[in-house]
């Protein structure tokens, strides 16, 4: 069998896996990163667009800012809307903060750059993981590679590997708790190469359904729309999308709006999960291994650097004999945002979609809500600290 030796085995070669390497490679910590796909299919994945301001700093800090501050959009605020009723939040305003415009994919095929610089390992195709030892000195973790079974031997585990992962179903199942919401609906989201429709991003909702107008860059959108669970992409033709977009976004966008042919089209439930503790002996959770948020709030991606941030550097202190009061800390420093994080997600949800079998009051309080925020600087502030990213 093919021996590794390693301080932090990465078992996740996302963006959360990769900037914890690299975080921890600069600091002088050595990692390896296993990763069940290829490299090609981690950086088709369409993720997430909006970067935090906490995000962006943090990035920076990792040595992969360069083309994210020379091709990104920093943006000063988003609308919401209910039919034409449009309520700017002007997070530079009342924040004095923004929020970057970035797409997942561009920041994972930075961390791969940098990463590949500093000459990580890296393994693509990793199958049947397994970890070991967690409550001894040291652990290990086995994997198939190549068609043989390898092995990493190491001090610390980080399970970045997802909500499907092997990571988070390592802890003993007496050991956790998860919390669960799971909404009756889903966003069907397309890629276009046309101008965006607005030069910031539109929440709408509206009585035929709730729309997101995002974007990538100046010639890419990201748009989506609320579907039900049993809807197949299939089900949506290039033509029956626009006309639903067009339907549920404000007169005044729609009567700007150039539609194209899509170049991906996607349908994305949306749920609310916790799963606690983010820590089991020499294992911690990162990202969606961990707690998975609907992307209404902006906030997945995001997340998931917030417990990068704490863990990276709880980790550089135990592996640099500064103590071991961060790792005994993580679980519950990064929870405390977490819930937070939750809080603000279901918040946005609930606000903007329609629910199967809801009364006319559910609808009356989302007018009342947004009509509030036109009204309210208090509201629109507190809206815009959570989407530009509560302090680590």
């Amino acid at each position: 069998m093919t021996h590794f030796k390693t301080q932090v085995a990465i078992i996740g070669g996302g963006p959360s896996g990769l900037l914890l390497s690299q975080l921890l490679n600069k600091a002088g910590i050595d990692t390896v990163v296993l990763e069940r796909s290829s490299r090609a299919h981690v950086l088709s994945r369409i993720r997430a667009g909006i970067l935090e301001w906490g995000t962006v700093d943090l990035l920076r800090e990792a040595g992969v800012g360069a083309r994210m501050d020379a091709e990104g959009y920093p943006h000063d605020g988003c609308y919401l809307s209910d039919d034409d009723l449009m309520v700017h939040i002007d997070f530079r305003d009342l924040t004095g903060k923004q929020v970057m415009v970035y797409g997942q994919t561009e920041v994972t095929t930075d961390l791969y750059a940098a990463q590949d610089a500093m000459g990580t390992t890296i393994l693509h195709g990793v199958e049947d993981v397994s970890i070991h030892d967690l409550e001894q000195a040291q652990s290990f973790v086995e994997f198939t590679h190549d068609g043989a079974r390898k092995r990493v031997d190491c001090l610390y585990v980080a399970g970045c590997d997802g909500f499907h992962g092997v990571s988070r179903n390592t802890i003993p199942e007496e050991k956790r708790r998860a919390f669960e919401r799971v909404y009756p609906f889903g966003w069907l989201g397309i890629l276009s190469e046309v101008p965006p429709v607005n030069d910031e991003l539109i929440y709408s909702n509206s009585r035929h359904g709730f729309a997101l107008a995002s974007m990538r860059n100046e010639n890419l959108v990201r748009y989506y729309v609320q579907v039900p669970l049993t809807d197949k992409v299939e089900d949506w033709s290039d033509q029956r999308f626009w006309d639903a977009f067009t339907q549920r976004i404000p007169a005044e966008a729609a009567a700007r709006l150039i539609t194209g042919p899509s170049i991906e089209k996607s349908i994305a439930p949306l749920r609310s999960f916790v799963s606690e503790p983010l820590r089991w002996g020499n294992l911690f959770l990162v990202g969606d291994s961990a707690h998975i948020v609907p992307p209404t709030g902006a906030k997945g991606l995001n997340l998931a650097v917030s417990d990068v941030y704490y863990l990276h550097r709880a980790l550089i202190e135990v592996l640099t004999g500064q103590g071991a009061a961060g790792i005994d800390d993580y679980s519950n420093r990064a929870l405390a945002r977490i819930w937070k994080a939750m809080r603000f997600s279901w918040q946005m949800t609930t606000m903007l979609h329609q629910f199967d079998g809801e009364d006319a009051f559910a609808a009356q309080m989302r007018k009342a809500t947004l009509s509030h925020l036109a009204n309210s600087q208090t509201a629109r502030r507190e809206l815009a600290e959570n989407y530009i990213g509560l302090p680590f």
